[in-house]
């Protein structure tokens, strides 16, 4: 592995890649997650064009530097020890239009805002998402959904880069969408744009059922704290939260990370907790379920990074 130090070679020659402003050395990544959490990437990276991403990866592959993506950081746990290389953000690939009945938006567009660039269009069909916290990239990482629809259910294609840095045009029955998982992280895929098929509907019938699930939302899930969002994929059979609730765990804590007891699905960060805070009591939640019911409870948070 490289020493931090040594990165500082690559900071200069980076700029022939992407504009100097949107390099930053030793930057912390819990400014850019929801969760508040993470230690410093050696090269934080935020390319502004295709072109640009396409670039970065081949810079990375030239140098043999570790390239890792990070979205918003929405169902993200970085540790403490940061990430090793460079960390890319597409935050500034962000614009959302409307071809007809199709819906295009950029990878590091939120999700929610398509969902209401989509009302504004009058079209039906991504109204389960205007409550999930992720950008479109991540939303197709991990198939996301919410209150019975999930991505595959409406997209139609995807525009990514490959681990050689060559631009692919996918349709969605090649990114193996299934319950909470796709093929894009085996297949090192960065997305830059997801284009979703939709239908036209009625614009208040739209709302009113946006306006429902947003309620939904709020009323039950601890959105004063930042969190992770749901913590562990749907057992077979059973609900996560119910299982932990059932298990006399809500109120737990380690360090500044609480189980919530508005939802026992989320863990949040009530007083600067750390990675490991998350990552014990994360640990501690799946030992008690275990013993308790006999369940397997299977992370559906990512935990990547390195150990302080």
């Amino acid at each position: 592995m490289i020493k931090v130090t040594n990165y500082r070679q690559y900071y200069e020659e980076l700029q022939t890649v992407v504009e100097k402003e949107h390099i930053l050395l030793d930057e912390y990544l819990k400014n850019h997650t929801y969760t508040k959490l993470g230690g410093k990437a050696d090269l934080f990276v935020t390319p502004s064009t295709y072109e640009e991403v396409q670039r970065v990866v081949k810079f990375a592959n030239k140098h043999n530097i570790p390239l890792t993506l990070l979205g918003n950081g929405s169902n993200l746990i970085v540790r403490d020890g940061g990430i090793r290389g460079i960390v890319l953000n597409l935050e500034r690939l962000n614009d959302i239009y409307v071809e007809g009945d199709m819906l295009i938006a950029q990878s590091g567009a939120a999700i929610i805002e398509s969902s209401r660039e989509a009302l504004k269009a009058k079209l039906t069909g991504l109204e389960f998402a205007c409550g999930i916290p992720g950008t479109v990239g991540g939303a197709l990482f991990m198939n996301a959904g919410a209150y019975g629809g999930e991505i595959k259910d409406v997209l139609d294609y995807a525009i990514v880069v490959n681990r050689e840095g060559e631009l692919l045009k996918l349709a969605a029955s090649e990114l193996d969408l299934s319950y909470r998982t796709s093929n894009i992280p085996a297949n090192g895929y960065i997305v830059l744009e997801a284009g979703f098929v939709l239908k036209t509907g009625n614009e208040t019938e739209i709302k009113a059922m946006m306006d429902d699930l947003t309620n939904r939302r709020e009323t039950k899930q601890p959105l004063e704290y930042p969190s992770c969002g749901s913590v562990f994929k749907r057992p077979p059979g059973y609900y996560a939260g119910k299982l932990i609730q059932d298990s006399g765990l809500q109120g737990t804590r380690v360090g500044g990370a609480e189980v919530s007891t508005k939802h026992a699905g989320f863990i949040v960060n009530i007083d600067n907790a750390t990675a490991s805070d998350y990552i014990a009591l994360i640990k501690n939640v799946q030992e008690t379920v275990k013993e308790k019911f006999n369940v397997e409870l299977e992370r559906e948070v990512k935990i990547i990074g390195e150990q302080d």
